[in-house]
């Protein structure tokens, strides 16, 4: 899988983010901080609608 972080990503290692890899029909997300732990995969649909949901709805607005 090609894995790759966020571009929000924090500084220092670059370690303190979430990654994903794009499957098919799916998208593959890990913790950066432990990458040969557990992998959460969600269908390709499911995944964007979140992404889009967060970019709308940001949590910083109370």
């Amino acid at each position: 899988m090609n894995w790759r972080k966020s571009t929000y990503s924090d500084g220092g290692d670059g370690d303190t983010c979430v990654e994903i890899a794009t499957l098919p029909t799916r998208i593959a997300v890990r913790d950066s901080k432990a990458p040969t732990r557990a992998t959460l995969s969600f269908p390709t649909a499911s995944f964007t609608a979140l992404v889009d949901h967060l970019k709308e709805h940001s949590w910083s607005e109370g």
